[in-house]
C-alpha cells in the first residue's frame, strides 16, 4: 500500500456514525474519500462537507451524502492533507489551490486530522512556497506589499495562463526561507488590501497522521 493511500486510510477510523465529516482536498485525501465512500456503502451513516469542486464531485461518485456549507455551523472530523508540517503541528497547505475553503471547513472543525507523508515534515516552516490566495485585481500590487514581508511571490500559472480558484481567485505561492513564527505571519499577510486567505494553518490540527520509513504509521498528538 503506498503512503498516501496508508495514513488516508488510517484517519478514516476516527470517523463515526452519525458525524458531519470535512472532506479535504487533494492526493493523499483522495485515499481518505475513497475509504469514506467503502464504508458508507457498507452501512456508514455520515454528511460529508466538500472543500472543493474537484472533492465534491469524487464524493458525489461514490454516493456520499453532502451538506451545503452554508447551512453548517459545525463539523465533527475533517481530514485533509498539507504540502509541510512541523512538529507543532503547524501546516502550510494549498497546493492544490482550495486552501479558501479548507480553511473554511477548518475553522468550524472541532477534529482536524492532518495526513502527509513523512516526506512533508520540517523542523521549520518554509521549504514549500506558501500560497496565498488574492484578488485578481491589482493583484501586482499585492504582490509587491507580500514581497516587503522577506518573501518571493510568484503567480501560479497553468496552461500559460493565471491559475484560477473555485472562488475566482490567483495565488501567488510567496518563497520564505524560515517561516520561524507562523501565527505572527499569518495575520500580517491577512492584513494586506488584496488577500483573501493564505496557506499558514495555525493551532488548527487536532493529531497528523503521516507514514514512517518502514512503512508503519506515527501519529502526532
Amino acid at each position: 500500500m503506498n503512503p498516501k493511500q496508508l495514513v488516508g486510510e488510517k484517519a478514516t477510523e476516527y470517523v463515526q456514525d452519525g458525524m458531519i465529516v470535512g472532506l479535504g482536498t487533494g492526493s493523499t485525501a483522495f485515499w481518505a474519500i475513497q475509504k469514506i465512500g467503502q464504508l458508507v456503502k457498507e452501512g456508514l451513516k455520515i454528511q460529508g462537507v466538500p472543500t472543493s469542486k474537484a472533492t465534491e464531485q469524487l464524493a458525489t461518485e461514490l454516493n456520499i451524502p453532502l451538506l451545503d456549507i452554508a447551512n453548517v455551523r459545525s463539523i465533527d472530523v475533517t481530514i485533509d492533507g498539507a504540502d509541510e508540517f512541523d512538529l507543532q503541528k503547524q501546516l502550510i497547505k494549498g497546493g492544490g489551490g482550495a486552501l479558501l475553503r479548507e480553511k473554511i471547513v477548518a475553522s468550524i472543525s472541532k477534529v482536524f486530522i492532518c495526513i502527509a507523508d513523512a516526506s512533508k515534515s520540517s523542523e521549520v516552516l518554509g521549504s514549500y512556497p506558501l500560497p496565498v490566495e488574492v484578488t485578481p485585481f491589482a493583484y501586482q500590487v499585492t504582490a509587491y506589499q507580500l514581497e516587503k514581508l522577506g518573501c518571493s511571490p510568484k503567480l501560479r500559472m497553468q496552461e500559460n495562463k493565471p491559475f484560477v480558484t473555485d472562488n475566482q481567485n490567483y495565488i501567488l505561492d510567496c518563497k520564505f526561507d524560515k517561516i520561524v513564527n507562523p501565527a505572527e505571519l499569518t495575520v500580517k499577510i491577512n492584513k494586506i488590501p488584496g488577500v483573501v486567505e493564505n496557506g499558514l494553518f495555525t493551532n488548527i490540527a487536532t493529531r497528523i497522521i503521516c507514514n514512517t520509513e518502514d512503512g508503519g504509521i506515527t501519529i502526532i498528538e
